[in-house]
């Protein structure tokens, strides 16, 4: 069987550094850092009490207010997302098969802040449990599909992927599963997540996840540094539109890339520490190059999943460097983190999507917030430290790790007929 060419032909962000696509690829190459104290909610008593927030976010502004109440923030964004990729991609579905159109999506978490206002307010009462209609939809992580497809009438695969911060990288490489094999003729992916609420930090914070830099949040995400001490939490949502590529031509798509392969892996190791030698992260890597029939010497950038965690880091670091040899010291690497924050399940979309706007424009984003060398990380490696990089790419590959050792990578390669 002739596996289909799938292709990206629409775009759409909501990310703490910029509402949409353009102001989203803005911070990347400028440096900026998402990262501020949070406004959400009273943090006194929180051990972090910053994060990255997708700034000055009215869901009004977007949605009509009687939708909006009735769907978790996680929704929101999702929706948000979509309806800047859907106008991207010139989508017309009246005029298209949508029967063959799908939606797959990734979330970690889901609906949390739903989930918490619901159960604080059963707690306040007598134990008769008066909750609201739509708690049970407003917080399922399937919803957010769901709602997309109901919004633009999509009735093909609607499912959602959650396999913790690799979720929305497992949902596209689904995605483009399902179109090469030619059950779909397109399919809209991404995902989103909004755990910026006393839940979401409390419960990292109790892991000792978070960075703690309260003194200074604009510099707390540092991957790589020697002082990293954690990740800062993010929100948002990313979407991308897969299409078969003869379907994209035949409507007169503009193609930002093509998708070419993707990976999947286990640490088997520990429910949240990375295997301390990168065994799952260099097989994902490696699984990733033999879907797409490349050599480690065909990729020019890594946006790794380079989390400011003190582990991490170390362990995908270890992962290049043993599986690309000395090509791995000729790679740009970089971790887009350090200025949107750990967006967790809907990282990998919009860690594609920077990938995707680094193949078209010939930058590579940089890694910010870095002030002193980590021995343990080897110094021969290319981590586009600080400032933007310009540099020919064909190939960009996108990793994504999530806790329970769920592992993802996903390549796209410079568009050619």
């Amino acid at each position: 069987m002739e596996l289909k060419r799938v292709v990206v032909t629409g775009l759409g962000a909501l990310t703490p550094i910029g509402k949409t696509v353009p102001e989203y690829w803005d911070g990347l190459v400028n440096g900026v850092s998402g990262a501020a104290l949070m406004t959400r909610f009273d943090t006194e008593k929180f051990k972090t009490k910053f994060a990255c927030e997708v700034k000055n976010f009215v869901a009004e502004d977007y949605l009509e207010k009687k939708e909006a109440r009735k769907i978790d923030p996680f929704v929101q964004y999702a929706l948000v997302a979509t309806a800047e990729a859907v106008k991207d991609a010139g989508l017309d579905f009246e005029k298209l098969n949508t029967n063959r159109i799908g939606v797959i999506w990734g979330s970690g978490i889901g609906g949390l802040k739903t989930f918490l206002d619901e159960i604080m307010e059963f707690a306040k009462g007598d134990g008769t449990p008066r909750l609201n209609p739509f708690f049970i939809p407003k917080m399922i992580i399937d919803i957010a599909p769901g709602h997309i497809s109901m919004k633009y009438g999509l009735r093909g695969p609607n499912f959602s992927c959650v396999s913790a911060c690799a979720s929305s990288t497992n949902a596209l490489i689904d995605a483009f599963t399902y179109i090469r094999l030619g059950r779909a003729d397109m399919i809209v992916s991404g995902g989103s997540e909004a755990i910026l609420n006393e839940a979401g930090i409390g419960g990292f914070n109790a892991m000792h996840a978070l960075s703690t830099r309260n003194d200074d949040p604009q510099t707390a995400s540092r991957p790589f540094d020697k002082d990293r001490d954690g990740f800062v939490a993010g929100e948002g949502a990313g979407t991308i539109i897969l299409e078969e590529l003869e379907h994209a031509k035949a409507r007169g798509a503009k193609i930002y890339a093509e998708i070419v392969g993707g990976g999947m892996s286990a640490d088997a190791n520990h429910i949240t520490a990375p295997h301390p030698e990168g065994l799952g992260a260099k097989l994902v890597m490696q699984s990733a190059l033999e879907d797409a029939g490349l050599k480690t010497t065909d990729i020019d950038y890594i946006n790794v999943h380079g989390t400011s965690t003190p582990l991490g880091d170390i362990s995908e670091t270890t992962a290049i460097v043993n599986l690309f040899g000395e090509h791995a010291y000729k790679v740009n690497i970089s971790s887009t983190k350090s200025m949107t924050g750990h967006l967790l399940g809907a990282a990998g979309a919009i860690e594609s999507i920077a990938c995707i706007l680094a193949l078209q424009n010939g930058i590579i984003p940089p890694t910010i917030n870095h002030f002193t060398d980590d021995p343990a990380i080897d110094p021969k490696l290319n981590l586009t430290f600080n400032k933007a990089q310009k540099r020919e790419i064909k190939y960009a590959l996108s990793n994504t790790f999530g806790f329970g050792g769920h592992n993802a990578s996903v390549i796209f390669k410079k568009f050619e007929e």
